[in-house]
């Protein structure tokens, strides 16, 4: 529940954000006045609160439950920000998202019933951290690399966004670390503790690189690519990490069905123009571009 409530309060700071910056003169460039101008704007203000909200709430969600479960839940940002941006942006909402969105929220069910991780260590070993930081990291630099040689369009925003996507799970697990260390040996230790300092750098790199990802390419490349990648990731480092065990034999291949359903759904909304519209997207921008480059 409180992974839920951060997705949903993720979702609505997002929306908010982007109704704000409709608000103010548009720039090409960062500069002061923007970002005074945002400052003015309760919409704006209102948004930050949310994405803070949503981090101490999953921050509280990894304390209390596992990562392989904690991060998965985070796919409902996606269509929660289809119902809240339909409201606030006034768009409307075709069958063919609605069934997108079922199809997300069944196959999660589906997949974290089945999975149904279980067990797990509340505290890793200082030196599984170090093949856990080079491997991530390793993947997220290549993705980067890759990415950053491909001009705009769908290989540039997925490799973005799945970068984006590892930086955001290993965010998660050096979250788990520190609030482990906040319960345990109070806020002394936790402001002591190097995960305490790496979850905060490596998520405002995330960021970044969310951003970027999002003015690289359309939707249907970015967000399946952040979305899925967060979710898997999440899970791997829960299992190899944490030691977490989830279920196997048929259970396990039922899984691997709910998140097949899982998929579809979100590439599947992820092609709709009401979702790019709810995020105020301009695919246009990027379909004249691949055009270009072709």
């Amino acid at each position: 529940m409180l992974a839920a409530l951060a997705a949903c309060s993720n979702a609505l700071g997002t929306v908010l954000q982007r109704r704000a910056a409709l608000t103010v003169p548009a720039s090409q460039t960062v500069r002061v006045g923007l970002i005074l101008d945002l400052l003015r704007t309760p919409v704006w203000l209102a948004g930050i609160l949310g994405v803070t909200l949503s981090a101490v709430l999953q921050a509280l969600a990894l304390a209390k439950g596992s990562l392989a479960v904690v991060q998965p839940v985070f796919i409902l940002e996606l269509p929660l920000a289809l119902v809240i941006g339909g409201a606030v942006f006034h768009v409307h909402r075709t069958r063919k998202a609605w069934i997108s969105v079922a199809c997300i929220a069944v196959g999660l069910a589906v997949f974290l019933f089945c999975l149904a991780p279980g067990g797990g260590r509340e505290r890793v070993p200082g030196i599984w951290w170090v093949p856990t930081l080079l491997v991530v990291g390793g993947l997220g630099v290549a993705l980067v690399l890759a990415g950053a040689r491909r001009p705009l369009g769908r290989l540039r925003a997925a490799c973005l966004a799945a970068a984006a996507a590892l930086g955001n799970a290993l965010t998660a697990a050096l979250m788990k670390s520190a609030m482990g260390t906040l319960t345990e040996q109070g806020v002394t230790a936790f402001l002591r503790s190097w995960q305490t300092y790496s979850f905060a750098i490596v998520g405002g790199v995330s960021l970044l690189l969310l951003g970027t990802a999002m003015q690289a390419g359309p939707l249907i490349a970015s967000q399946p690519a952040l979305t899925l990648t967060d979710a898997v990731a999440g899970v791997l480092l829960g299992v190899t990490v944490y030691a977490e065990q989830p279920r196997t034999g048929i259970w396990l291949v039922a899984a691997l069905g709910g998140f097949g359903l899982l998929a579809y759904g979100v590439f599947t909304l992820s092609r709709t123009r009401c979702l790019a519209d709810c995020l105020q997207v301009d695919e246009d921008v990027f379909r004249s571009a691949e055009r270009a480059a072709a």
